[in-house]
């Protein structure tokens, strides 16, 4: 995610880290050089004069803005859901934590209580990293691993749903400390209920990550915005003469900006600087549930590097 002030002055068209003009230059100059050559020719291919007004732009134009428009608000949409099921996974994390340690007794005889609440947090935490990974595809072993012992780690690896492996043995875990008698009935079931959130958040943005915008609807609007830009030339080069390619350029820019935009947020998990920085959340989440338990080593939180929040 970008994470800057808006630039003032000459900055605002300089800057390129966040924007879509690196996705889209190469449709940007194929378009501005067919408006130059048409511009040139003045709207005649193989000594034919292509005649058109402006009057079906105007028409295919305004409805066109209006679904791009649409588009981008369902692929924010997205992006926002899955920011807040982030955050509500955060939040879900710091209740576990401190119902962990304020929840399950203390068991005099033997240090079983304190094992199986350093076992359950640390198995919260691998949880957010095994489904960051998951939903980016990426290969989980270290993130993952670091926050299990490796008899555990070892049994886990291979398996299809890692997040979902993890929070099943949470509840083993949490039938351990019922059959103990280290929680009551009424406290496993707030502890339950909180890994239920858990497993609904990750449900959600698997979700959001397996349903993208329909293809159809898609296709559509990336053929007629580009039919639009690469025929607008042969209706303005009548009316403003040689500042057509400027016009075009500018129309262009904000047709294949908007649906490039749209195809970069419509899933939200991935790893380009315009997603939701899900390394920075697990790593603020493994701090917080790390310094519950008590741990001063405590690695630092992710910072920007050149704009970019990962």
């Amino acid at each position: 995610m970008i994470v800057r002030d808006r630039p003032n002055g000459l900055r605002l068209f300089l800057t390129m880290r966040g924007s879509v003009l690196p996705s889209i230059w190469k449709s940007l100059a194929i378009t501005t050089l067919l408006a130059v050559v048409v511009t040139w020719s003045h709207g005649q291919l193989w000594h034919t004069k292509i005649q058109l007004t402006i009057i079906p732009f105007t028409l295919m134009g305004l409805p066109l803005a209006i679904f791009l428009g649409f588009r981008n608000n369902s692929a924010y949409d997205r992006f926002w859901e899955g920011r807040k099921l982030w955050g509500e996974l955060v939040l879900r994390n710091r209740n576990f934590a401190r119902q962990c340690l304020s929840l399950i007794d203390d068991d005099p005889s033997t240090s079983t209580a304190d094992h199986l609440r350093t076992r359950m947090i640390r198995r919260a935490i691998a949880f957010s990293h095994a489904l960051r990974h998951q939903l980016r595809r990426s290969d989980a072993a270290a993130d993952v691993g670091a926050h299990l012992q490796p008899i555990e780690w070892a049994a886990l690896q291979g398996r299809v749903n890692l997040s979902q492996a993890l929070m099943l043995e949470m509840g083993a875990d949490l039938a351990r400390c019922r059959k103990a008698g280290l929680v009551d009935s009424v406290r496993a079931t707030a502890l339950d209920n909180t890994m239920c959130a858990m497993v609904a958040t990750a449900a959600s943005c698997e979700r959001i990550k397996n349903t993208p915008i329909p293809f159809s609807y898609t296709l559509l609007l990336h053929r007629t915005a580009y039919l639009y830009c690469f025929l607008l030339p042969f209706g303005l080069v009548d009316a403003i003469g040689f500042m057509t390619p400027l016009v075009v350029a500018i129309v262009a820019y904000t047709f294949y900006g908007l649906d490039a935009l749209g195809d970069e947020i419509e899933e939200p998990f991935g790893l380009s600087p315009n997603d939701l920085p899900l390394d920075a959340i697990c790593r603020a989440i493994e701090i917080d549930l790390r310094d519950a338990l008590g741990e001063t080593d405590l690695p630092p939180p992710l910072l920007p590097v050149n704009y970019w929040l990962r």
